[in-house]
């Protein structure tokens, strides 16, 4: 069977490869008939000689060439939309519709767009000029950057597509595509597709590189290499540990999402006002896509009192009698089966285990609820914060307010925290108490609803600290923040006017850029 063609230098070519791999359809455990290739550093080496060739000539391009390579790969994926979400289901075993096709591609269309407008209003560069001391600076490209995609999100998080893709082109930078061995079919045609928008952008023909899997050791050496400005990571916390190890070393920017299981306080006001409400949404919300989202409320905090007795009652009959949907894949079904494990052998006690009717035959597990003391986790919190990802969640039960605090404070960093509260101002008191302790463990502060979704919003903050991801300063949702990953603030002292970028000289390039003049912000050119 022919092997799958690798792009790069801007040629689709027989990969320099040492051994094969496929996909399977983890709804059928049955493998897909495609082969791709493991590439040997032959392939990488060129691939990141060419992405530097690239990165000079972009760094000279008009930034409306990349809103318009943007805008061309959105429209490209909107005609290709059928075809692309049903490869994706093969790979990934997420539905069609409404999953793949009414909801991740539009939001992926979206992301390009608004990647496409911010990079050409150039607000995001930040131009600052202080006009008395002949100094200006702002943020440019890093150079080459490359991108893990995940397996949860095979178009919005795509290495090939997805948020970190938009906003290292919007920054003016190459990429290099890194497929998730879990979806390289997907990733492929999106490739394909992004090099025919550079095609008929006229970007360099290296814009765009796609490589699908290599040797480990080739990885670490990867993205330690000098070549590379950047990069961008979406994964396992064993993997992405590694290669932030690799790349740290040499003083290489890597962006990671890592791991995070989202606490969720509910309050007892919020409980006696609308208990059963609460453990239908939070039901809903940990079991949905078979809860392999990175925001899925893998901890709830509770005081131990008869309410919360009747919420966990009520969520243990939802898990057992919900069907248990489909793993992405065998070694997401090992995982979670192992980490269940790890938690049950830390002292956490089975509260369901089970799967309704309509149950998933592919990659599956039970949907599992376990429970443990605030006491207990205390005494071993590290082992408690295991991440269980998929259809599972952890009840902690407090004593008091106190212990809800103390379980907080243990937590290490998390993308989300939710505090659930009454209406009537009964929890008050509680709700800013734990707020305090809470807002400085996550990234995003919510109140009154789970954390599954993330509005693409220029307001999101999809980071937090360590280890939900690899900086708390930076996100990978939401537009233009997310860019600055990408970019590097450059300084100009003393530089003749003509030689100034044009975000810096004395008249605004667009006439509404934002830029910091003299201590002010403002869209007026300087005279």
């Amino acid at each position: 069977m022919a092997v799958e063609q690798v792009l790069i230098g801007g040629q689709w070519r027989e990969a320099n490869h040492d051994g094969t791999f496929h996909a399977d359809n983890p709804a059928l455990k049955q493998p897909l008939p495609a082969q791709y290739p493991v590439s040997t550093w032959a392939d990488v080496d060129e691939a990141l000689a060419a992405a530097a060739v690239a990165f000079q000539e972009m760094r000279q391009m008009a930034v409306e060439k990349l809103g318009l390579f943007l805008n061309r790969f959105a429209d490209l994926l909107d005609e290709n939309k059928q075809a692309l979400c049903e490869l994706a289901n093969q790979e990934s075993g997420l539905p069609v519709s409404p999953r793949l096709l009414d909801v991740e591609m539009p939001r992926t269309i979206n992301q390009l767009r608004l990647a496409a407008a911010a990079a050409v209003e150039g607000s995001w560069r930040m131009a600052t000029i202080d006009s008395k001391a002949g100094i200006r600076s702002y943020y440019a490209g890093i150079g080459p950057v490359a991108v893990f995609g995940p397996n949860n999100f095979p178009l919005a998080f795509s290495g090939a597509a997805g948020g970190d893709f938009a906003a290292a082109i919007a920054a003016g930078n190459p990429v290099i595509v890194k497929a998730n061995p879990a979806q390289p079919g997907t990733t492929r045609e999106l490739t394909k597709l992004a090099f025919q928008a550079v095609q008929d952008c006229g970007l360099p023909p290296a814009a765009v590189q796609l490589i699908y899997h290599m040797p480990n050791e080739d990885g670490l050496k990867f993205v330690a290499d000098p070549r590379l400005g950047a990069i961008g990571f979406t994964g396992s916390k064993g993997a992405g540990l590694k290669l932030k190890e690799a790349a740290d070393k040499v003083g290489k920017p890597i962006y990671l999402e890592l791991s995070s299981i989202n606490p969720v306080v509910i309050l007892p006001g919020a409980l006696a006002e609308r208990g059963e409400a609460l453990a239908t949404e939070f039901q809903t919300s940990c079991l949905m896509a078979a809860g392999q989202f990175c925001t899925n409320p893998g901890l709830v905090i509770l005081l131990d009192d008869d309410k919360s007795a009747k919420f966990v009652d009520t969520v243990k009959a939802g898990f057992a009698g919900a069907p248990s949907g489909t793993l992405l894949g065998k070694g997401v079904e090992a995982n979670l089966t192992q980490n269940l494990k790890l938690l049950i052998d830390a002292g956490a006690d089975v509260e369901a285990s089970g799967s309704g009717e309509g149950s998933s035959q592919g990659y599956t597990c039970p949907n599992t609820l376990l429970s443990t003391s605030a006491e207990k986790f205390l005494a071993n919190p590290e082992a408690f914060q295991t991440e269980a990802f998929g259809n599972s969640s952890l009840i902690v039960k407090a004593a008091n307010l106190n212990e809800v605090c103390a379980v907080i404070d243990s937590l290490e960093g998390n993308l989300t925290g939710t505090i659930y509260s009454d209406t009537a101002g009964s929890d008050d008191p509680a709700y800013d108490l734990v707020a305090l302790h809470l807002r400085v463990k996550v990234g995003r502060l919510i109140d009154d609803k789970m954390p599954t979704g993330v509005a693409v919003s220029a307001a999101m903050n999809h980071g937090g600290p360590f280890p939900a991801t690899g900086h708390p300063g930076f996100t990978a949702v939401g537009i233009p923040a997310s860019i600055h990953r990408f970019a590097m603030l450059q300084s100009f002292d003393n530089v003749r006017p003509s030689r100034l970028p044009r975000e810096l000289q004395n008249e605004n390039p667009t006439g509404s850029t934002w830029r910091l003049v003299d201590g002010a912000w403002t869209t007026e050119s300087l005279a």
